[in-house]
This record gives C-alpha cells, sequence and structure tokens, in this order.
C-alpha cells in the first residue's frame, strides 16, 4: 500500500500531514559527520553507493520521515556531461572548465558517472519499508546552467544571465542538452526504485519575467512531458525557489503535480493562486528551524492552518542547515503530527 507522502503527492488528503525536509540527510546530523570524517569527502561518499544508502537512511531511522530523499547532489549531471567536478572545503563546488572559457561540444559526456547513483537508489528501495516514499531528484536546467557556466555558484548567477542575453541560441543548446541528460538521469532514479521525483530549481528567482517563461518553465515542462509518458503517473514535485509571484504560471504551465514553495511566500495567498487539490510542499524557513523556540511552532501551525484545505507535505522552504539542534527538528516533528486541524 503506498504511503502517506506518495498518496498526497497523488492529490489525496488523510487526517495527518506527511513530511519530509530538504537536505535532511546531512551536516546537522552526529551520524553523518562521523560517516563523512570516517569516509572522506562529499563527493565520495556520493560515489560509495553503500554509504550514500546509509546516508539517506539516516533522518528515517533517526526521525522516521514520510520520505527518504537520495542523497546526491544536483552537479551530478554536468559530471556526466563531461565537466569535472570537485568540492572546495568551505566555498562549495566547483566545475571545470566553466563555459563562459570552452564550448558545451567540446565536452566528452561520461553516462556511466550516473551508474553508482542509481545503485543508491536500489539499496535504499530495498532497506526502507512501504510507508516511505523514495525520493529521487536534479536540479532544474536553468540552475544547472548557471554552475556550468561560471564553474561556481554565484549571488546573482551574472555568467549564466549574460550568456543568455548575449547569445540565446547557444544558451538553448545548453539547457536542451541538461533538459535531455536530466530526463534519462530521473528514469535511471525510478526504474531502480523511486517513486517520485523532484526538480530543484535553486536559481530561479534571478530571471526577469520573460526570461523565467524561456529558461524555466519551458524546459521544466519538456521534463515533466517526458516523465509523464515514460512513467505514467509518477509524481514530479517542482520546486522553483524565488518565483514568488510567477509560481501560479509555473503551477499551471509546467504539469507539474505538486510545487514546492520557498519561505518567502505567503502560504495563504499561494493556497489561493492554485487549483484546490494540487499538492503543495512547504514552507517554514530554516533560519527559524535554526532558531527554534515558540516562534517556530507558532509558524510551523500557521502554516498548516493555510494549507488545511488541500494536499500538503510539510517541508522547509529551502535547505535544513547545518547547525541546526536536533531538538529543534524534533519539536517540529512533534508539531505537525500532533496537528490535526
Amino acid at each position: 500500500m503506498p504511503g502517506l507522502l506518495l498518496e498526497t503527492l497523488h492529490a489525496k488528503r488523510a487526517d495527518r500531514v506527511p513530511m519530509w525536509l530538504m537536505r535532511q540527510a546531512g551536516r546537522y546530523l552526529p551520524e553523518y559527520r562521523a560517516l563523512r570524517a570516517e569516509k572522506g569527502g562529499f563527493l565520495d561518499l556520493v560515489y560509495d553507493s553503500e554509504a550514500a544508502a546509509e546516508i539517506t537512511m539516516q533522518p528515517i531511522d533517526r526521525f522516521g520521515f514520510d520520505g527518504a530523499i537520495l542523497f546526491s547532489d544536483i552537479l551530478i549531471v554536468p559530471y556526466a556531461m563531461g565537466q569535472n567536478l570537485s568540492f572546495v572545503t568551505g566555498e562549495g563546488p566547483r566545475l571545470s572548465p566553466p563555459l563562459v572559457d570552452v564550448a558545451l561540444g567540446e565536452l566528452e559526456s561520461v553516462p556511466e558517472r550516473l551508474t553508482p547513483i542509481y545503485d543508491t537508489v536500489r539499496r535504499v528501495r530495498a532497506r526502507l519499508d512501504a510507508a516511505t516514499t523514495l525520493l529521487g531528484f536534479a536540479g532544474s536546467p536553468w540552475t544547472v546552467a548557471t554552475y556550468m557556466v561560471a564553474g561556481e555558484g554565484s549571488r546573482d548567477q551574472y555568467s549564466a544571465r549574460a550568456m543568455a542575453y548575449r547569445d540565446p541560441p547557444a544558451f538553448q543548446m545548453l539547457i536542451d542538452r541538461i533538459a535531455s541528460v536530466t530526463v534519462e538521469y530521473l528514469a535511471g532514479q525510478i526504474e531502480a526504485g523511486a517513486e517520485a521525483v523532484q526538480l530543484f530549481d535553486s536559481w530561479s528567482g534571478s530571471l526577469a519575467p520573460d526570461e523565467f517563461e524561456r529558461w524555466v518553465i519551458a524546459p521544466n515542462a519538456a521534463i515533466t512531458g517526458a516523465i509523464a509518458e515514460r512513467f505514467p503517473g509518477l509524481p514530479v514535485i517542482g520546486f522553483p525557489k524565488g518565483a514568488g509571484e510567477k509560481l501560479p504560471a509555473y503551477a499551471r504551465e509546467t504539469g507539474v503535480s505538486a510545487i514546492g514553495v520557498d519561505e518567502t511566500v505567503d502560504p495563504a495567498w499561494i493556497a489561493r493562486q492554485l487549483p484546490s487539490d494540487m499538492p503543495v510542499q512547504g514552507n517554514l524557513d530554516p533560519l527559524l528551524l535554526l532558531a527554534g523556540g515558540d516562534r517556530l511552532i507558532e509558524r510551523t501551525e500557521a502554516i498548516l492552518r493555510a494549507f488545511a484545505e488541500r494536499p500538503h507535505v510539510f517541508n522547509l522552504g529551502h535547505g535544513i542547515g547545518q547547525h541546526t539542534p536536533i531538538a529543534h527538528v524534533e519539536a517540529l516533528i512533534d508539531t505537525v503530527r500532533g496537528w490535526r486541524g
């Protein structure tokens, strides 16, 4: 029988609100820090399928979340497309050569770099009970492109935005190529056991409305359509962080099954803007979870009230911070699980 999270993503409401947290498998957990100290760097963990499966399971074993999300990274796709990937301590990921220096056609794809990720999915699926939904994921083409062009993250995504304005055909080719690889990557995760997938667009908020239509909505619609054709009925969660007032258009035009909402969006407003049966995911501020206290409980209950009349998956507005106290996560879980509207 499908778990509560999967049922909710299929637009069915229940007495209890399911929950999982973005980046729930990570540095705030002492068991993760211990395993990382033993095994090595982040990319070493991602490519050690046994370790990656263990990390994916750690928050399930500790908290019993309704969903387990694959431990991996959105930059596995450009790595498979031929860029070199490394993680610099204290600075974040690096891709080389950046596409500001070379043409896309100069990269030689390495699709076998995706294979260990599928093995992780299979290992996790074998350990999960039927009540816990296994979530796969990928980065959306715009966000992945910003890293590929600049070779690293940036505050304003200047290099990618400039390339998109300066040479739209070349940038379209890059977006289309990322979308094509992403479809195959998600399909591989699904075939290995993922029951739903999420598209992360962490930098969608930096685009003007017409650019948002071209570089966020259109490629996400293409990916969602391809997944729907190959895996009818499999839920796709779209998470365009920073989209704000463009969220309703994203929900209408991409064909996603559910929409993730970041902490800057008023839940009462988005609840009015979306179809009444469309599942919504979100949207507690991760910094409030870090801070804790009465305000955490009050805001959690306010979000639950705002989405009480529709299918709702409780989550954060982005990833959990590495310094978040375990006790705050436990308080959040108790509040959500105790909520009955």
